[in-house]
């Protein structure tokens, strides 16, 4: 049976959470090429040191990036690609919570100006030199591409969250997302470059943790399947959005979410 996979994949965030298990997950089922963005050197290592006791033959390259500075992204852009010599698939997976939830009458500039040059921004910076990179390489032709950005958004990147859980900073960053991936994948389908979002329910990752034990469950509560996501579960629907089983599908929200957004 063919892989799902071929070549190099980036993933930022991958220390941890989704990213980390997309980067099993990519392992897994083909891809020979990591290279992995994170700013905790720490976890990065040691997320490369067990996937390279699973998988001993992956080329596995750490790079110590934020996201909020388009030259460091440039750079780590530029590193994969003299690694490597192409990127075949991207994630941009990097996020965060944003600190506490506050109403917007009662948020600062400083929380709300964070989190968009993390959430948004920094997924601008990283899609901009990907789709730089990605239309000048070669088309791959056993299926079609000349690459693939998986961009993760948020079921809050589709829903406004509620009154008990405020949370106007995170889930209008992952609107934003949402909206970025569908113009950049009219903009470059005739390039053979697919850019897709996935859009995770409540999942069992470190963004949670700023969260009381009250509010899990009743976000639990809500959920048809009965429980949080596993990230593993997450870094599967990311390979099938960055494999040739997917080849018909831009600029499109796949959602993962235990039945959430059914009810």
């Amino acid at each position: 049976m063919a892989e799902l996979l071929i070549g190099t994949a980036f993933i930022t965030g991958a220390a941890s959470g989704l990213g980390r298990a997309t980067a099993f997950a990519f392992a897994q089922h083909g891809i020979t090429n990591l290279a992995l963005i994170d700013l905790d050197p720490t976890a990065l290592e040691s997320t490369k040191s067990d996937l390279i006791q699973k998988f001993p033959k992956l080329n596995v390259l750490v790079l110590v990036s934020d996201v909020r500075s388009e030259d460091a992204v440039a750079r780590a852009i530029a590193d994969t690609v003299s690694q490597f010599g192409r990127i075949d698939a991207a994630v941009n997976n990097a996020g965060i919570s944003g600190g506490s939830f506050a109403l917007t009458q009662d948020a600062s500039w400083e929380d709300w100006s964070r989190i968009y040059d993390v959430n948004i921004h920094g997924v601008w910076r990283c899609q901009k030199h990907e789709l730089k990179q990605m239309s000048g390489q070669e088309l791959i032709e056993t299926n079609k591409s000349r690459g693939v950005i998986i961009n993760v958004a948020s079921v809050l990147g589709l829903l406004g969250g509620n009154a008990t859980t405020p949370v106007a900073g995170y889930s209008s960053t992952k609107h934003a997302v949402l909206g970025l991936t569908k113009t950049d994948a009219i903009c470059y389908a005739t390039q053979g470059i697919r850019v897709n979002a996935i859009c995770p329910g409540y999942i069992d990752t470190p963004l949670l943790q700023n969260l009381d034990e009250a509010t899990l469950q009743r976000i639990v509560s809500k959920i048809p399947a009965g429980r949080l996501g596993n990230p593993e579960e997450i870094g599967n629907a990311i390979v099938f959005l960055a494999s040739y089983l997917s080849s018909f599908m831009t600029g499109q929200g796949l959602v993962v979410d235990g039945g959430q957004l059914a009810g």
